[in-house]
């Protein structure tokens, strides 16, 4: 057993950065910005409900941004490869390369085998919150989306049909045409757009409190690929106080895209491939 001095001069080792992002290849916000300013133009705009979800598209090159509209709103956010949705948004990875909470110059990594960015952070209008005397942010990687299984554990039984799980699994049926079920099976961890969480720093639990977001307030991202993407308008509201219920004031969010024009130039810019990695796995042929 460990005495009182072993403990302290391990908790006073220096922590060690698990994946070092120094060879990771950074965006090129300054391309991505004059891309933005006259490679596209707006192509579609949808309204996301509160408590409910809708899917989008975006073009490889092309811009979204999410938009609080009415009042404040947080987003659970989802992606898939347009051309293959196993490729999905891989929450875990983008936490272990970027930080717990996303922003400017951060990417969505997608999953295994593929691990490639598919989206880039290229504007947040919230920026200026930083990290609260809590430990809390917004945009988060930590928090998986509230779902009718953790509540009907938590709530003695009850069924809860418009969690953000539900939102985006019924949305993505939709989108999709394909069972509820199968749908179910591609709906993923989230970005938590607008939310401001943390962890406890006594007990290490998942908080969150009300979220800083405006109506005019908007995070934007950069399609690296073909995408579609899946919003859920969370029926916490601005989460200040419960999830999982139809308690909280909720308001709708918007999305838009904006598409390359006919001849815009990306000879500066390619579309990030798959993964390389062989998936040998270490095995002989």
């Amino acid at each position: 057993m460990m005495d009182e001095m072993d403990r302290e001069a391990h908790q006073k080792l220096p922590p060690v950065i698990c994946y070092p992002v120094d060879t990771l290849p950074a965006p090129d916000l300054n391309l991505l910005s004059r891309f933005r300013a006259e490679n596209v133009e707006k192509s579609a705009e949808i309204i996301v409900p509160p408590r409910d979800a809708r899917c989008f598209e975006v073009p490889q090159g092309g811009f979204f941004r999410i938009t609080s509209i009415e009042g404040p709103q947080v987003g659970d956010l989802n992606l898939w490869s347009r051309d293959n949705k196993n490729e999905k948004f891989y929450s875990g990875k983008t936490r272990a390369l970027h930080g717990t909470h996303l922003t400017i110059g951060h990417q969505m990594w997608s999953s295994f085998p593929y691990l490639r960015p598919m989206a880039t952070v290229v504007a947040n209008t919230l920026s200026w919150y930083g990290i609260d005397p809590h430990g809390g942010s917004v945009h988060d990687v930590i928090g998986t989306r509230c779902d009718p299984y953790t509540h009907h554990v938590l709530s003695a039984g009850q069924n809860y049909h418009h969690c953000c799980h539900s939102n985006l699994t019924r949305a993505v049926s939709s989108y999709y045409d394909i069972s509820p079920l199968d749908a179910e099976g591609i709906v993923h961890d989230v970005l938590n757009v607008f939310m401001c969480t943390g962890f406890t720093r006594d007990t290490g639990q998942y908080f969150m409190k009300a979220s800083p977001v405006r109506p005019g307030d908007y995070l934007e991202f950069f399609a690296e690929i073909d995408l579609i993407g899946g919003l859920s308008a969370c029926p916490g509201g601005d989460c200040s106080s419960q999830h999982s219920s139809d308690a909280a004031q909720c308001y709708p969010l918007l999305v838009e895209v904006y598409s390359p024009k006919a001849g815009a130039d990306y000879s500066l810019w390619q579309s990030p491939p798959p993964n390389r990695y062989d998936q040998t796995h270490g095995l002989s042929d």
